[in-house]
């Protein structure tokens, strides 16, 4: 079995992989990570989300191999310090989750669009999140949570 080399949440890691490895189970097993979820095992719940590259990707999917090199983040390394990212915080003060299984997917997403647009409309969240499936209803809580992120620091209440 071959290693594959890449960042794993700031640093970096070599994990036995082959061609039959999703990141998935290797981040679960191998790594000891529980953020990503499994849910359908087809990529397309998005329970199991994480970022390579900044990008969201389905870890279920998503091969080992096509990390080698990369920078993937897992919910574990969002927050810096034992602090959490204000988007968690944000999660957390607007009671964005139920259930808890479809939340680091929903934040990972999220913190994902804040990067590339900081201060996204409502369609904007939606439409990036819609592929993400929460069950819990939550769903208007979550945009509220990013929207109160987004805000201008003088804005914030």
């Amino acid at each position: 079995m071959t290693s594959i080399s890449f960042n794993l949440n700031g640093k970096p890691v070599s994990l036995p992989g082959g061609d039959d490895r999703t990141l998935l189970w290797v981040l679960r097993t191998d790594a000891g990570l529980t953020g990503p979820k499994y849910g359908c095992g087809e990529g397309r719940c998005g329970a199991c989300t994480v970022l390579v590259d900044g990008q969201p990707v389905r870890s279920c999917a998503y091969p080992l191999s096509g990390v080698a090199g990369k920078r993937v983040l897992t919910i574990e390394g969002l927050a810096k310090n034992g602090t959490l990212h204000p988007l968690q915080q944000a999660f957390i003060d607007h009671g964005a989750f139920q259930c808890g299984y479809c939340t680091s997917s929903m934040l990972l997403t999220a913190y994902a669009l804040l990067q590339e647009t900081p201060h996204p409309t409502r369609d904007d969240m939606i439409s990036r999140l819609n592929n993400n499936l929460c069950r819990c209803g939550a769903h208007l809580r979550i945009l509220d949570a990013i929207e109160a992120v987004s805000k201008p620091m003088g804005a914030r209440s």
